[in-house]
């Protein structure tokens, strides 16, 4: 690793200074994927700051909505009574998310504000349109993905929650890499009030996206067969070792069906 300042305030106010102080410094949550960049050497910051120390952990019920704190495992947005009753495919998707050491030291926000193409939790925000809080505002999940590893983040700005919209039903599937446990493919399907959202993780070469034509059907009738006939166009899907395009553009058929199956 490069030689950085390291420091660990104790409130997300002192955080956000520190961030504001220093224009190469970068923000330590988990560090499931800022550790090994760091040990890559493939990134130099001047000063890292570590959130474990300021309290933004757990996880709140409060009428129709959700509310999970930025540093929150994995492991605890799987165990957690509420989400497990209220949204459970949040639930079963933080239990598939890489190992047991991953998921007790990982987090969601730091997961979110990294944003890689691959991550499983994108898809959950995106389908269940939460709204990831920050120091500074609320971001509806539908402005926050702006591509690969690209977010509404502004550089200073610190995400401290987000808040999930409790639906009708909802579940997730997803083809993993057997090694990596990432994504090659995963769906979220969300039934609500408002009509269905889909959203593909794993999949788009900008990362990931809302499947419109799935829940349009699914919004008329809320069943695996009704998007059976559903082709995704392969242009603009991801091409590599572990699948081609056209692969991948038949994965979302699969996983999209087995998730509404799944729904509940």
């Amino acid at each position: 690793m490069y030689d950085f300042a390291y420091e660990k305030p104790a409130s997300v106010a002192d955080a956000a200074k520190s961030l504001a102080a220093d224009a190469e410094a970068k923000l330590l949550a988990g560090g499931m994927t800022f550790i090994p960049v760091l040990k890559q050497r493939l990134n130099k910051p001047s000063k890292v700051i570590d959130l474990a120390k300021t309290g933004m952990v757990g996880i709140s019920s409060s009428g129709n909505t959700i509310t999970v704190k930025a540093m929150t495992t994995h492991a605890a947005v799987a165990a957690n009574a509420d989400i497990k009753a209220k949204i459970s495919g949040l639930a079963d998707m933080a239990s598939w998310i890489g190992d047991e050491q991953v998921r007790h030291r990982g987090t969601m926000g730091g997961s979110l504000a990294n944003n890689d193409p691959s991550a499983c939790y994108p898809a959950a925000v995106l389908a269940l349109g939460a709204t990831i809080k920050t120091d500074k505002r609320g971001i509806a999940a539908d402005d926050y993905f702006q591509g690969m590893f690209t977010t509404a983040l502004a550089p200073d700005e610190i995400i401290t929650d987000i808040s999930f919209p409790v639906p009708e039903k909802s579940a997730y599937e997803k083809f993993r890499n057997p090694a990596s446990r990432y994504a090659i493919v995963g769906v979220f399907v969300a039934k609500t009030a408002g009509g269905v959202r889909v959203a593909v993780t794993g999949a788009g070469q900008n990362g990931v996206f809302r499947h419109t034509a799935m829940e349009q059907a699914l919004t008329a009738n809320f069943s695996p067969d009704v998007i059976a006939g559903i082709v995704t166009p392969a242009d603009g899907l991801n091409s590599d070792i572990h699948a081609s395009a056209e692969y991948r553009a038949h994965l979302i058929g699969v996983m999209a069906r087995r998730a509404v199956a799944k729904a509940r």
